[in-house]
C-alpha cells in the first residue's frame, strides 16, 4: 500500500477512536485518559513487537531519537494540546492545531529538502484549507461548546495550540531518517508510546492534580479506552510510521490532517445529525486536495 494511503487510513483510525474519547475523557479527565490508553498502547505494542522479535532489530542510537521524539510529539504536544483547549475550546485549538501540517511541510523543506511544486502544492493547500474551514464552519450555533463562550487566556491558548501543532511537525520530522533506515514501526511505536506513558506517569506521582482520575475506572469506559488506543494509538500511529519509510514527511503529515473531515460523516451516522454548510465546505475541498495530490 503507497504511503498515501497508509496515512489517509492512519487518519481513519483517529477519527473513529476519537469517537469512543469523549465520554471515557469527560469520565476519567483528558490526563487520566490519556495516561490509561497510553498503558495499554504500550502494552499491545511491546506484546506485538516480542511475538514478531521485531524488538530486536532496535539500535541504542535509535532509541534515544525515538525517546526524544515521543518526548516531544507525545507528552509535550499532546499536553499542550489539552491545555490550549482548556483555554479556547476544541473547536479553535483544533483549527490551530491543523497547522501542525504546514509546519511538517516548512520544516521537511528546511531540514529534508522536500518541496512542493505544480499542482501539488495546490492541492495541499486545498486540503489544509479545508481541514480548517471544516473545523471552523463545521458546528451549528447550538453545538458550540461551553467553553467557547469565554475568550479568556485566548494568548496563552493560542500559544499553547501552536506549540502543539510544532511539537508534533518535529517529532515527525525526526522519524523520516529512522524509517528510511528501516527501523520496525511497531517496536519504534512501542518505544515513543513508552517514553510518553512513562512521563505522564512521572507527573501523576508528583501528585499533581491535574493527572488524577475525576471519576474510577469502569469496565465500560476500560472498554472506551482500549478500543480508542487499539486504533489511534496502536494501529494508527504504526501506519503513519510505516507511511513514513516510502513517503516525504511532509506529504505524510498533510494526507494524515484529514481525521476532523473525516469524522463529520462518522459523526452524522452516529448522532443522525447533518453537519454544517461549513463541514460539507471544508470537506470538499480536502476531496479536492487530495484528488489533486494523488492523481
Amino acid at each position: 500500500m503507497s504511503y498515501e494511503y497508509l496515512a489517509l487510513l492512519a487518519a481513519a483510525c483517529w477519527a473513529f477512536g476519537s469517537l469512543l474519547s469523549a465520554q471515557a475523557a469527560t469520565h476519567l479527565g483528558a490526563f487520566a485518559f490519556t495516561r490509561y490508553r497510553m498503558l495499554i498502547a504500550m502494552s499491545l505494542l511491546w506484546l506485538l513487537s516480542f511475538a514478531t522479535g521485531s524488538w530486536q532489530s532496535l539500535q541504542l542510537p535509535q532509541v534515544l531519537l525515538l525517546i526524544l521524539s515521543g518526548a516531544i510529539g507525545i507528552f509535550i504536544g499532546d499536553t499542550a494540546l489539552f491545555a490550549a483547549m482548556n483555554r479556547l475550546g476544541p473547536r479553535r485549538a483544533g483549527v490551530l492545531f491543523a497547522t501542525h501540517a504546514l509546519f511538517s511541510v516548512l520544516l521537511a523543506y528546511l531540514f529534508l529538502g522536500e518541496t512542493l511544486w505544480g499542482m501539488t502544492l495546490v492541492g495541499s493547500g486545498l486540503l489544509v484549507g479545508g481541514v480548517m474551514i471544516a473545523i471552523s464552519f463545521g458546528k451549528r450555533r447550538e453545538e458550540q461548546h461551553q467553553w467557547e463562550a469565554s475568550p479568556a487566556a485566548m494568548k496563552s491558548g493560542v500559544a499553547l495550540a501552536l506549540l502543539s501543532a510544532l511539537c508534533q511537525a518535529v517529532s515527525t520530522l525526526m522519524l523520516k531518517p529512522l524509517m528510511v533506515e528501516g527501523l520496525d514501526a511497531i517496536a519504534g511505536s512501542a518505544v515513543r508510546m513508552s517514553t510518553g506513558f512513562a512521563l505522564h506517569l512521572l507527573v501523576w506521582l508528583l501528585g499533581w492534580r491535574i493527572a488524577k482520575s475525576y471519576l474510577p475506572l469502569t469496565p465500560k469506559i476500560f472498554g472506551y479506552v482500549f478500543i480508542n488506543a487499539s486504533l489511534s494509538m496502536v494501529l494508527g500511529m504504526t501506519l503513519i510510521l510505516q507511511a513514513l519509510k516510502s513517503g516525504d514527511a511532509g506529504m505524510v503529515a498533510l494526507f494524515s490532517s484529514v481525521s476532523p473531515v473525516l469524522i463529520l460523516p462518522m459523526l452524522w451516522l452516529v448522532y443522525r445529525r447533518r453537519p454544517a454548510w461549513g463541514a460539507w465546505a471544508g470537506a470538499v475541498l480536502t476531496v479536492a486536495g487530495i484528488a489533486l495530490l494523488i492523481r
